[in-house]
């Protein structure tokens, strides 16, 4: 990021601290938030700098590999765009080959990187399906999220403890063997 945009952007933290701390706005403990939140935003939105195409890598050689492949419990992080809040739980990323295997880490930089941008957990579940889908041409994807929303917990509804869960299937995860087997090694220890 330029010095120019860093700037401008740090500027419009100091505009939002205005608004929530008014003439306290100066206060010591505020003084270096806007440097500290841009540097966060930088982290925590990362991901529309990464693009899907550069984390694939693939192995062609499979050894006639024909079962389902998991990585699950992966923990992720993301911001919600309707209320720019956190929403954060386990993904379960899977796939069936063909005839190539991926990297089993880049599953879950995968998961980050559509994470790592103002969305929401269905578009998120989509995206990760729709770029194994795209660069790996599996027999099918599958992405399952289990999150807890911020916007959920501590204001609205306030429900510490409701989860939402949302899926994405393609190729053969949507009949219904297949399915039932991803299910339950997702829920198997």
């Amino acid at each position: 990021m330029d010095e120019t945009t860093r700037s401008h952007n740090e500027n419009m933290v100091r505009n939002i601290l205005i608004f929530l701390e008014g003439a306290n706005h100066n206060r010591e403990g505020l003084k270096d938030t806007p440097a500290r939140v841009v540097n966060m935003w930088a982290e925590i939105f990362g991901g529309y700098h990464i693009d899907p195409a550069d984390l694939i890598t693939t192995f062609s050689e499979t050894e006639n590999y024909d079962q389902i492949i998991i990585l699950r419990n992966i923990e992720f992080f993301s911001t919600c765009e309707h209320h720019m809040m956190t929403f954060s739980g386990l993904g379960h990323v899977a796939y069936l080959p063909d005839k190539k295997v991926i990297g089993i880490s880049k599953l879950a930089r995968l998961l980050d990187c559509f994470a790592k941008r103002l969305s929401i957990q269905e578009r998120i579940c989509q995206q990760v399906t729709q770029a194994l889908t795209d660069y790996l041409k599996p027999q099918g994807a599958a992405c399952i999220l289990v999150a807890r929303h911020q916007c959920m917990q501590c204001r609205g509804v306030s429900k510490q403890e409701a989860e939402m869960i949302t899926s994405s299937l393609t190729g053969v995860f949507r009949e219904p063997n297949a399915h039932a087997e991803l299910l339950a090694l997702i829920g198997s220890v």
